[in-house]
């Protein structure tokens, strides 16, 4: 069982420093480690388990949180992290955000190569291509868990899956499913379109109109969704490598929707039609 060290009390200490420098993407990236703040993420990144270890592998608490969320702080020490019992301020010091909840983890990177998400035969991926918004990364990410997609791809052009915001947003899902990351999206494209999947790019000019799919019974096959930036969408050239180009309709007097929305729209008008077909577990399954 991981022992509990005395409370940290200086922000200087070696451990501290080493933690807070994982909000920079560059130490990130050598160290291989990302910080996830509050209990549902921590409780998720306990339970995750990749390659046969434990992806918690350091856990700071107040002793205020660690009362509060025992259970956490338990399941976190099962899982073989170092707990570190901190004062208000080292945690403050660590937290990436303005009220922090005394809970943060120290995790492994977890992102999937992308040959293994093809090997796995998705039936539903979702592609973030130029997506810039931490924000937004991590809440499109939570709306492809919700809709059980199978996978979710980040390009080389989009933003890092380990940012704190996108941590974050994700809201624990991140631990859900394989998220492969820094893949070139013709690369994306090609590959999931030789494993039979439909490639599908999300623009609000696209040809398609999304309810008329859904009136073809065209959308219950194997399907990736390709979204882009969040101000410009999607180049032409992204398009174009698309098997159909789809908009979301508006009917009311909205001038557009933002991406994570249209994400949700698009990720379950998919499950559902695969669910009618047979081919997918719905999506209320727990």
């Amino acid at each position: 069982m991981a022992p509990v060290t005395p409370e940290l009390i200086s922000p200087r200490s070696s451990r501290v420093s080493a933690a807070r420098r994982l909000a920079r993407r560059n130490f990130r990236g050598k160290e291989r480690l990302f910080l996830a703040e509050g209990p549902q993420a921590v409780r998720e990144a306990a339970a995750h388990r990749a390659d046969g270890g434990a992806t918690l592998v350091e856990l700071f608490t107040t002793l205020d949180a660690a009362e509060r969320y025992a259970d956490i702080v338990g399941e976190a020490r099962g899982a073989g992290a170092r707990i570190h019992l901190a004062s208000d301020d080292v945690v403050a010091g660590i937290s990436t955000t303005v009220t922090p909840q005394g809970l943060i983890g120290v995790c492994r990177f977890l992102d999937t190569p992308f040959e293994e998400i093809l090997q796995a035969r998705p039936r539903l991926v979702a592609v973030l291509a130029h997506v810039r918004d931490p924000g937004n990364a991590g809440t499109v990410l939570r709306c492809a868990d919700a809709a059980g997609a199978d996978a979710v791809v980040l390009t080389d052009a989009s933003v890092d899956l380990y940012n704190p915001k996108a941590v974050r947003a994700s809201v624990g899902s991140l631990f859900h499913l394989p998220v492969a990351v820094g893949v070139p999206v013709e690369r994306a494209v090609a590959g999931l379109k030789a494993a039979g999947v439909r490639i599908l790019a999300a623009d609000g000019a696209g040809e398609h109109d999304l309810d008329d799919e859904l009136d073809k019974h065209a959308m219950g096959g194997r399907t990736a969704w390709v979204f882009g930036n969040e101000a410009w969408g999607l180049p032409e050239e992204t398009r174009a490598l698309a098997d159909a180009v789809v908009r979301v309709p508006i009917h009311g007097k909205a001038e557009s929707l933002n991406l994570a929305t249209a994400a949700a729209v698009c990720l379950y008008a998919s499950a559902r039609a695969q669910r009618a077909s047979g081919g997918c577990r719905s999506v209320t399954q727990s």
